[in-house]
This record gives structure tokens, sequence and C-alpha cells, in this order.
């Protein structure tokens, strides 16, 4: 994450509104985010009890468009969950961006980062009010249930400036995306974090988070491809930069 001057002015609907407590809109969204994804999958959340009360960062392995859905239908509806992301150059066109910035629980950001400063002070607000950032750290979609991509070092920067805890949060299941599917979010213990976000700490610690959500993951096997419409489903708002789903890659300890 390059810690540079922000020369671009960001437009006014990119604020988020930081709150800890849920308004009407944010409860009603959860709730309905909650049905929605308790009806379709056979959700399963472990390891609750290691989510700390207040403001905290949660990083969490990224397979799917919907990981941000699951994630938020496993926590609690207060304090209120924020999103770290899109990578946009523009929220303003497209629906998806529309409903993302209608929610104000987003904190997007351009793909050249040359906004960064502005959005570093957004997180801060957004975790100085007593709210959740949630962070898909890998910066973009893998393919593999306990596959992880080099980790940026954005979460851990953010969560050292803001002095507040680092948690792994492991989501399997939805490789492929099946009706009535077992579904896991398994939250792992906060990684011990303090200091200043030097090089050297973010760097060391980044690795720790890496290393936490490979053991959070590492006993959930890879499903065969379902049939048509789940795969249909699956691939529906997947945004891969190979341009199509690459294969799966070999499992650790394994030989291609």
């Amino acid at each position: 994450m390059t810690h540079s001057g922000d020369t671009a002015t960001e437009p006014s609907t990119y604020e988020a509104r930081p709150r800890s407590r849920p308004t009407a809109q944010d409860r009603a969204l959860w709730l309905v985010n909650r049905l929605v994804i308790r009806a379709g999958f056979r959700l399963r959340v472990e390891g609750a009890g290691n989510l700390p009360a207040g403001s905290s960062v949660l990083c969490f392995n990224h397979q799917s468009w919907i990981d941000p859905f699951v994630v938020a239908a496993s926590l609690p509806g207060r304090p209120v969950l924020f999103f770290f992301g899109p990578r946009e150059a523009t929220m303003d066109t497209g629906w998806k961006n529309r409903f993302i910035l209608w929610t104000r629980r987003t904190v997007p950001y351009r793909p050249a980062k040359d906004n960064l400063l502005a959005v570093t002070r957004r997180v801060e607000r957004v975790l100085a009010a007593g709210a959740r950032m949630a962070i898909a750290a890998e910066g973009r979609i893998h393919v593999g249930e306990s596959a992880l991509l080099p980790l940026e070092d954005g979460a851990v920067f953010l969560a050292l400036r803001a002095r507040v805890p680092l948690v792994p949060v492991a989501v399997n299941g939805v490789g492929w995306l099946r009706f009535r599917g077992r579904v896991r979010v398994r939250v792992g213990a906060p990684i011990e974090i303090a200091g200043r976000p030097t090089k050297q700490a973010v760097d060391e610690a980044t690795e720790r988070l890496a290393a936490a959500l490979l053991a959070l993951t590492a006993d959930w096997p890879d499903a065969p491809p379902p049939g048509r419409l789940s795969r249909w489903l699956t691939e529906l708002f997947n945004d891969w930069p190979e341009g199509a789903r690459p294969p799966v890659p070999p499992r650790a300890g394994t030989t291609a």
C-alpha cells in the first residue's frame, strides 16, 4: 500500500457515514441479507467469540463476489460493518456502484491508488466511530478453498494506524455456489500488533495474518464443478483478471 499525498478531489458520494450504531436502513439491510444468505446456504459460523466487542479490522479471504454478503450475514448487526473497496476509477456509473454508495458502508479507492491519503483518513474515521472494517486483503478473487494469494499490506497498515485489533476471517464453501450448500465462516484469534506502521512492522504482521488465514482454511476440500445453474450463479459477478476462471492450484503438500 503506497501512502502518498492525495492530489485528486473525491466526489462527495464517496463519503461513508462513520457510525457504530446501526440506522434503520442498516438494520433492514442486515436482516434481509442474513435471511437471504441463510435461506440459500447452510451457513455455519465458528469462532464468533474471537470478535472484539468494539472497532476492529477484519481481513477475509476472497473466492467469490458473494463473500462480503456471507461475512455480513455471519456477524452481529452491531457495531456496523463497513467494507474497504471496491477498487473503482469512478463510482458514478453502474447499478452495482450506485447500490454500494447508497448503503454508505464502503470506502472505495481508485485503481491508480492516487487517493490513499483521503481513503486512509476515511477508514480512521469509521474505526474511530466504533465500527468494524472488513478488507479482502488479496485485492482480487482467487480459486481454491485452501489457497491464498499474497496479501496486500493495507489491512495491517490501517489496523496499526487506527490502533485497533486485526482479525483473520476465513470464508469457505463459496468457490462454487450451490443452493443449500455448506458454507463456513471461521473467525480466528486477533493478530497481535502494536506500535507504529513501519515497513518492517507491517510486513511481519502481514506474514502472520497470511499464515493465520491459511491455517483457518486448510481443512476445507475443493468441490467439483456443479451444474449449469450453479456455475452461472457462481460466475454471475465474478471479475477474473485472467479473463476466465483459472484452474484450481495444487493444495499444499501435493503435486500437480
